[in-house]
């Protein structure tokens, strides 16, 4: 059965006077892939982060296939449950590999951790992410000062990939690689999307890049989801001032293109 998230009216205050997230609802679904958008202090990396549990709702519910997260991961069997079922890939790409080890030894222990298997297996497994995600074998090899930007992050997603998750959430991770590494990263997404029916949630600044890897689209603003929709029959017909001031930003963007 896919994976289901429901977000329920969720809020994130922080102190009395900042509100990162303010009533949001929507509902995620292994098998879709769904951009969250808007600028930066929108409230899109806040509300990614609450999806994955690394922070809890200060109201609202968090719901996977009808339990509650923040219950889910109070204890261990939990944790890893959810761990395996959703993964995360950031944009930092420095912090994601031990530097004092070969990445295939990060890519390996989630591998052993989540997916329960031993050294031999886990080994079997990562050789076969990568070559699925069609990355060149010897980089995993490398330590992770030896790679580009666009190869760490590459193989950050072997990473999250490796345990078969449900649900992929990618939060900025091709905003700090220049174009043509944005476009093999895309191109790797979206291929593996298609071919393994994995949910993706991309969150981003920026419209172009979202615009071809999602089906659908949330977009917000200070907080809150002002408009959501299919994807290009949004883009094509904004009806909030906001998300039409974005999309005319990037029709601009297309145009010099």
């Amino acid at each position: 059965m896919s994976t289901i998230i429901e977000v329920v009216d969720v809020h994130k205050q922080y102190g009395r006077k900042v509100t990162a997230v303010g009533g949001v609802t929507t509902k995620l679904e292994s098998g879709r892939s769904v951009g969250i958008v808007g600028e930066s202090g929108s409230g899109k990396s806040t509300l990614g982060k609450m999806i994955v549990g690394l922070t809890a709702p200060t109201s609202g519910q968090v719901l996977v296939d009808g339990r509650d997260l923040s219950r889910l991961l109070e204890r261990r069997p939990g944790r890893l449950e959810y761990r395996r079922k959703v993964q995360l890939v950031a944009q930092d790409t420095t912090t994601t590999f031990d530097p004092r080890r070969i990445v295939r030894e990060a890519i390996r222990r989630p591998a052993q951790i989540l997916g329960g298997l031993d050294s031999k297996a886990a080994d079997d497994a990562v050789d076969s992410i990568v070559a699925d995600l069609g990355i060149a074998p010897e980089l995993v090899e490398r330590y992770p000062h030896q790679l580009s930007g666009g190869q760490r992050q590459r193989l950050s997603i072997a990473r999250a990939l490796v345990v078969h998750p449900d649900i992929l959430v990618c939060d900025e991770a091709v905003s700090a690689l220049d174009v043509s590494a944005q476009a093999v990263v895309l191109n790797l997404l979206k291929d593996y999307v298609t071919t393994h029916s994995l949910g993706l949630v991309f969150i981003s600044h920026g419209l172009p890049a979202t615009a071809f890897i999602t089906d659908d689209l949330l977009v917000m603003n200070r907080g809150k989801v002002v408009e959501s929709g299919e994807t290009m029959s949004l883009l094509n017909a904004p009806s909030n001032d906001y998300t039409q001031t974005l999309v005319g930003a990037y029709q601009a963007m297309e145009a010099v293109a």
